[in-house]
């Protein structure tokens, strides 16, 4: 189209003389393009149409091929008299059966080589810990009796009736023996080596001094009470010293040095007390366990054999309940309680404690007793186990500190040998002293035996 201007007073002009064919070009190329899309849309429809109508195919054939299996599964438990978990479980049980050959065998390859490795490692740190423990000792004995210079000075000590010696026997609280097979030598008999010691140490003072009546025993007795007592405190400082523990109550340490008057088989509490300390202190740092609980455990482990305080127990019993009065840690008081097994084992640290106190006690020389007692304590335990009805056979270990019984079974049921356990431990606690607990285990063993004569034979 072709616009014309002219004058302001002519108007305005247009000329339709050009033709319109680019217009009908366009619009017959946009009918074009409208009709395909109509085509494509119409063919997208249809195979919707095809896939839909093939999922529901699917389906449908989905579903009866569940229903086939539901009816074949129903069929097989009918016949097979069990249902689909019960054929589960015994088609897992036989592949357990046949795996088990391997598993086994898998399983012992793997413990034969772990029992190799721990065992060359606990040898290798036991044998380090021993070589750090090994320390100068020198055993050291309180001697129970008093050489008399003469007949004279034992007449002196008995006193006029006999008052002097019962005024040393009272303020001692020891009991004065005189054997007529040892004219110059008295015994003093006490269960508290404590009050041997004063006694040993008075009785020597009041020799010396002369003055033997009953006023000047009773001072000599004071004097040397506080003297003795003095000497303990300062024995326990140094072992607290030496063992590497500080800030503990001075009750505690007082009781510590009751140690250098307390022997057990001959072997004195601070120099095994020691021991225990510097095994058990290399132990736990090889395994990388707690070395101050450790440490104040292997001090504290045997403190309950000087306490004399308190109910009637073993020495593990006093010393839990001592532990605890004076608010010691309760993992040590585990220690304490754990070290001989009255317990089970609650962690690494009390088993590093028992370790070290058998390592302390069972080397050679640490340990004196007379044989013939030790044999005898022994045969006792056996005999009163075996005298029980039903008891087959009976063998003392651990020195006596366990006592395995071998049951009849058809004299003795499972329900009776809690019982029988029982009775066998009250009878060897009233006619045996064994230091510390006697484990009892009871074992009743039943067997089905029987020959047969193979083809072959």
């Amino acid at each position: 189209m072709k616009r014309t201007f002219g004058s302001p007073n002519q108007p305005y002009q247009s000329s339709s003389s050009e033709p319109r064919a680019d217009v009908s070009s366009e619009t017959e190329h946009f009918d074009e393009l409208s009709a395909r899309l109509a085509k494509r849309e119409g063919i997208l429809e249809e195979r919707e149409r095809l896939i839909a109508e093939k999922l529901k195919s699917v389906d449908e054939k989905l579903e009866s091929l569940e229903k086939i299996r539901k009816d074949l599964v129903t069929k097989l438990e009918k016949s097979a008299e069990m249902d689909a978990e019960e054929a589960k479980k015994i088609l897992l049980e036989n592949v357990e059966k046949d795996l088990a050959s391997d598993i086994s065998k898998k399983i012992k390859e793997a413990e034969d080589e772990i029992k190799f490795t721990v065992d060359e490692k606990a040898k290798r740190v036991l044998a380090e810990s021993m070589y750090h423990g090994v320390t100068d000792y020198i055993s050291e004995y309180t001697t129970s009796t008093i050489k008399l210079p003469d007949e004279e000075m034992k007449g002196r000590i008995i006193g006029k009736e006999g008052r002097n010696i019962k005024a040393f026997e009272q303020s001692t609280g020891v009991d004065v023996v005189m054997d007529d097979e040892l004219p110059d030598t008295l015994i003093l008999s006490s269960f508290d080596p404590v009050r041997r010691e004063i006694a040993k140490v008075s009785l020597e003072r009041l020799m010396a001094d002369g003055r033997i009546q009953p006023q000047r025993i009773e001072e000599i007795v004071e004097k040397t009470r506080e003297d003795i007592e003095k000497i303990m405190y300062q024995a326990g400082e140094k072992l607290c010293y030496d063992a590497g523990v500080f800030n503990l109550q001075k009750e505690v340490i007082a009781m510590l040095g009751r140690f250098k008057y307390r022997f057990s088989f001959g072997q004195n509490l601070i120099q095994h007390s020691l021991e225990l300390v510097k095994v058990g202190t290399a132990i736990a740092r090889e395994l990388g366990a707690d070395v101050n609980i450790v440490r104040l455990g292997c001090l504290l482990h045997d403190i309950g054999k000087v306490v004399t305080d308190g109910d009637e127990g073993t020495h593990v019993e006093k010393g839990v309940i001592f532990a605890r009065k004076h608010a010691i840690p309760e993992k040590v008081i585990d220690c304490i309680a754990q070290h001989h097994e009255d317990e089970p084992f609650s962690l690494v640290e009390s088993i590093i404690v028992a370790i070290a106190d058998g390592v302390s006690g069972g080397r050679p020389g640490a340990r004196h007793e007379n044989v013939q007692d030790y044999f005898k304590r022994l045969n006792d335990i056996e005999r009163i186990a075996t005298s029980f009805d039903g008891v087959d056979k009976a063998f003392a270990v651990q020195a006596g500190r366990e006592v395995r019984v071998i049951v009849m079974p058809d004299r003795v049921s499972d329900d009776e040998l809690p019982k029988l356990v029982r009775d066998i431990g009250v009878q060897i606690q009233k006619e045996v002293m064994v230091p510390g607990a006697v484990k009892i285990t009871a074992v009743r063993e039943t067997r089905a035996q029987e020959s047969f004569l193979t083809s072959g034979s």
